[in-house]
């Protein structure tokens, strides 16, 4: 089991995923924040960072922040 610290970053051009210096990870994410649709879009980007399904990362707090501590499940 991991547990990731995301900055957030919604309305980029482009979707990514990158590991910073201090250990924290930066997603840079398409989709506005309305709706949830950045927390949808941040989920399937972990996933298939890492290798594993959607319902393997879970938003464990900071849901309607910009940071974020995920939790991604292994197996």
């Amino acid at each position: 089991m991991k547990t990731l610290q995301v900055k957030v970053k919604p309305n980029a051009r482009a979707s990514s995923l990158a590991l910073q210096a201090d250990g924290t990870w930066l997603a840079q994410l398409k989709s506005p924040p309305v709706d949830g649709k950045a927390n949808e879009e941040l989920i399937a980007l972990v996933a298939r960072h890492f290798g594993c399904r959607k319902a393997q990362v879970t938003i464990k707090s900071g849901a309607s922040a910009r940071l974020k501590w995920l939790q991604v499940t292994e197996g």
